[in-house]
């Protein structure tokens, strides 16, 4: 059993003889296994006791970066400071850098100058392209580790990703599309933000390779850039439909679902099936409205926890842990949502 600490500190932590926790922990004869038990707890008692002293007044200043439309944006805000209390007894506080849209040199001007100020840790949603990669890797060469949130860019130096399985995503939303849609014909829109991001881009190729493997029949319509944004994503909706008469549901990766349904309903045009990523205040009120099918949501309290901690254990704060394990997959629908 490996551990830091003096036989006698853990026979006080334990209650026992030092003759006894010296006989659990060299793997000697005569020994209950209820005593290995309380010695082995003793320990685990101990290092948490032992983390806790080394957070105690430490403060970690994080910047979150992050290109993506406002609602979610405020979500990811929300998320952070609702799982600060968790983070105690250490003390973390964050400095934000969102934008909806706009020139990657931009986004790697932000990354760059928060490698020049410094920083204790980067939380970054960004679009997968060199110019972000290279930024990336000028911060970890700083000293800043790097963690990407709900999109990987994997080429990066980047320390962990912290999101879910996005090819799982979207072969889950091809599942759910073909239950909803049954034996009725039509083909499905699929709708992208950007092209650039690697979640999304994996998202699609899961639910492609599922749709084609178990409903072939179908037809996929594909839009893209329009940055999530109602805005942009009206006019690429409408277009597709006038281009297709035959589509008939909607899986929405990349959001502006609003604009979406509203193509549709200009148009005269029915939505059979509306799968949606994310519980943020549009898809929540659309999902109370019946207007969405469901939403695969993954809980971002979590995550923003995870990636805090991640932070936390470059540091020295916290002991080493495993890879980061994906997020869940939660399947919302108008039936089962969390409270208000």
């Amino acid at each position: 059993m490996g551990h830091p600490y003096p036989i006698r500190e853990i026979a006080r932590q334990a209650g026992l003889s030092e003759a006894t926790v010296d006989r659990v922990l060299n793997g000697r004869g005569g020994v209950r296994e209820s005593t290995r038990r309380e010695v082995r707890q003793a320990v685990t008692d101990l290092d948490r006791q032992r983390t806790q002293v080394r957070l105690v007044g430490r403060t970690f200043m994080i910047d979150i970066v992050m290109q993506a439309p406002e609602r979610f944006t405020t979500a990811v805000r929300a998320a952070l400071e609702a799982e600060l209390p968790a983070l105690h007894p250490a003390v973390v506080r964050s400095r934000f850098h969102f934008r909806e849209t706009g020139r990657v040199a931009d986004l790697a001007a932000t990354l760059d100058r928060i490698a020049r100020r410094g920083s204790q840790g980067v939380i970054v949603k960004a679009p997968d392209v060199p110019e972000i990669t290279a930024a990336v890797g000028r911060l970890v060469a700083a000293g800043v580790p790097v963690v990407t949130l709900v999109t990987d860019l994997p080429s990066s130096a980047r320390l962990a990703y912290v999101g879910i399985d996005n090819r799982a995503a979207g072969a889950t939303a091809a599942y759910l599309m073909g239950q909803w849609l049954g034996e009725r014909p039509g083909n499905v829109l699929t709708s992208l933000s950007s092209g650039f991001f690697r979640n999304e881009e994996e998202r699609e190729m899961g639910f492609r390779g599922a749709m084609r493997a178990r409903y072939p029949e179908r037809a996929l319509a594909e839009i893209a850039e329009g940055q999530g944004l109602d805005a942009t994503q009206y006019d690429l909706v409408r277009d597709a439909l006038k281009r297709d008469p035959d589509i008939r549901a909607v899986y929405s990766i990349g959001g502006g679902n609003i604009a979406t349904l509203r193509a549709f309903e200009d148009l005269g045009r029915e939505c059979a099936a509306f799968v949606a990523h994310d519980l943020d205040h549009d898809n929540t009120r659309l999902l109370r409205e019946h207007r969405l099918s469901c939403v695969l949501h993954h809980d971002l309290r979590q995550d923003m926890y995870e990636a805090c901690r991640t932070i936390m254990r470059t540091h020295g704060a916290l002991p080493p842990a495993g890879p980061t394990l994906p997020s869940a997959i939660q399947i919302v629908t108008p039936y089962n949502m969390p409270p208000r």
